[in-house]
């Protein structure tokens, strides 16, 4: 299984939730998106403990099995299909999450992530 984190994924990985530890023992490749890096670095400045989080996660992306995926004009046209999708339905979610969203379906993941409002998407398949 191809894993993507969402940020909440990854705070859940960190505070060590048994559901999602387990997932990412099963993956064979964990994704991160750079939209998500991007969340992740703001919550740390405005954070009392930036240089741990910042330390933590470094090592987190220097694993083996962990890659961070970046927005490409690929990830556009998906982007633009959920958003379509998104607004017919008149349901939108927050954009960050239509990138990362976009990011999982166009590369076959499953999305790792605690937000009720990705289960708008009848075709990603989110976990837990």
């Amino acid at each position: 299984m191809k894993a993507l984190l969402d940020t909440s994924g990854y705070s859940g990985l960190m505070q060590g939730d048994p559901e999602i530890l387990e997932l990412l023992s099963q993956a064979t490749q964990v994704f991160v998106p750079a939209v998500v890096l991007g969340e992740l670095h703001s919550a740390f400045r405005r954070g009392n403990r930036t240089a741990e989080n910042e330390r933590v996660l470094q090592g987190f992306l220097g694993k083996p099995s962990v890659s961070v995926l970046d927005v490409t004009a690929d990830t556009a046209l998906h982007y633009a299909e959920i958003d379509i999708f998104l607004y017919a339905k008149g349901r939108p979610i927050p954009r960050n999450d239509v990138w990362i969203a976009a990011l999982a379906l166009e590369h076959g993941c499953v999305l790792i992530a605690r937000d009720a409002h990705f289960r708008e998407l009848p075709l990603l398949p989110i976990r837990p």
